[in-house]
């Protein structure tokens, strides 16, 4: 009788890191060229080779792997297993399943939209591998993620391929490289391996010009293709927004700073978006002499506690609770107390078909505001022109560090799919838009004369000094 074949390659060490991952919650990638698709594939093969009859689990295993369109599964998966498989499963092409003699299954699934998120109801797997998971809705990958259940005692897992940028960036940044865990996420249950293009030297090996195409990228897709940098990707909507801890305090070259005295003679704005059932953001800002905006100040739906997380008490925010502690910070903070405060919210908290409006319920508090301007692209495109470096250095937007949501969220925030100048709203924009609504009550011009850029970046051929988009 021949021997069965056996499935034997030779595996970079992070590929091998990847195969021994042990908890929940696996994510790999997080830059170009790292091997993610092919170790997805041999490893999803092992397992079913692995685990079944006459194994400790006599019905096998199943194993899903799950690409955002059917045309990727087809491209990048279903037609390498079928050669590796062959003579080692059957393939039942109706449902896009390898079946093994051992029992164990191997599902190809997609997630277009939110209609295919139906091809995992009612379903449980034991271990779900999601490629190229940046790419889909984070809601989709809770959803995903739920069906990896079941009454055996497998050790349920669910493994994460991805790059920065896409839909499902920030939240695969938060669990996997910030480590920032909500609600019953549990840090144990959470690892990340990140893999380069320098790590496989196969890849190397066989095509040495890669990486050098990766080198000669402009400056931002540099870092996140070959560095695998999660605060610069393809599609940014603030690609000019800089975070330099080490100019805090000089004030050049960043738009994060440390804090610093608020004159009594600077006029004080607070600027409001309610979000009905997403996080509201109320921003405090001052204005200078010279007419540069500084946010001192925030107020953010998801407000954390020690260790635990309250984004669902966050969420929950009554209007009432949320305009009585506006309504308390501006009597007892120092830079707020005693100050004539200007108010300006999205247009859209005085509509009420019946009651109170939750611009009322500001009023019950003695909090007024203006109406904002409804017009997006000017808006976005006001909020380019603060980022914006003069010759020496200096934007005309500044954030005090103790502002962490407006700090974590808008560089998070892409581009529309469908309006080339306007942000996605389905990201985290509430920080973004609040501050836009500011913006548009103060306009300035643009810088013109495009500054000699920082020696540390060098050139800037994505035009981003101007708020342009990667064309």
């Amino acid at each position: 009788m021949a021997e069965p074949r056996r499935l034997v390659f030779q595996l970079t060490e992070k590929q091998k890191q990847f195969c021994l991952a042990r908890t929940k919650h696996t994510a790999y990638g997080g830059a170009r060229g790292g091997g993610k698709s092919w170790i997805v594939r041999y490893k999803a093969c092992r397992m079913a080779r692995r685990y079944g009859a006459p194994d400790e689990y006599s019905q096998g295993i199943r194993i899903c792997i799950v690409r955002r369109t059917l045309e990727d599964l087809r491209k990048n998966h279903l037609d390498q297993l079928k050669i590796m498989l062959k003579g080692l499963a059957k393939y039942v092409k109706d449902d896009r399943r390898f079946v093994f003699d051992n029992g164990s299954t191997i599902k190809l699934e997609y997630c277009d939209n939110a209609n295919d998120i139906d091809h995992f109801q009612g379903v449980e797997y034991d271990v779900i591998f999601i490629e190229e998971a940046t790419q889909f809705d984070p809601e989709w990958l809770k959803q995903i993620a739920a069906s990896c259940r079941g009454a055996n005692n497998f050790p349920h897992r669910v493994y994460y391929t991805c790059n920065p940028g896409g839909p499902g960036h920030q939240y695969i940044k938060r669990l996997f490289v910030d480590r920032r865990f909500e609600g019953r996420e549990k840090p144990e249950d959470y690892s990340f391996i990140q893999a380069k293009v320098t790590d496989n030297k196969v890849l190397m090996d066989r095509d040495p010009e890669y990486i050098g195409f990766l080198e000669n990228l402009p400056p931002k897709l540099r870092k996140a293709w070959l560095e695998g940098d999660w605060n610069v990707y393809e599609g940014q909507f603030f690609e000019e927004f800089r975070n330099d801890p080490d100019h805090y305090d000089d004030q050049e070259w960043t738009h994060v700073i440390n804090p610093i005295p608020i004159k009594r003679h600077w006029p004080i704005y607070r600027s409001f978006d309610w979000g009905y059932r997403k996080p509201f953001s109320c921003g405090w800002y001052a204005i200078d002499e010279e007419g540069t905006m500084y946010r001192f100040l925030e107020l953010y739906g998801v407000q954390k506690s020690g260790n635990t997380s309250l984004a669902d008490e966050g969420l929950k925010w009554t209007p009432d609770k949320v305009f009585k502690t506006i309504k308390r910070m501006e009597e007892e903070h120092p830079m707020l107390a005693g100050r004539e405060i200007l108010g300006v919210a999205d247009y859209q908290i005085w509509d009420a078909e019946q009651g109170e409006s939750i611009a009322d319920t500001g009023m019950k508090y003695g909090i007024f505001f203006d109406k904002s301007d409804k017009k997006r692209i000017p808006g976005w495109m006001q909020c380019h022109y603060r980022l914006q470096f003069d010759n020496d250095g200096r934007p005309r937007f500044y954030v005090f560090t103790n502002c962490t949501e407006f700090i974590r969220t808008i560089p998070t925030l892409e581009y529309d799919e469908h309006e080339d100048e306007d942000l996605n709203s389905h990201g985290e924009d509430h920080a973004a838009d609040e501050w836009r609504y500011l913006c548009m009550k103060h306009l300035i011009e643009p810088i013109v004369e495009i500054p000699e850029k920082h020696p540390a970046w060098g050139a800037d051929p994505l035009g981003t000094w101007g708020g342009g988009r990667i064309q």
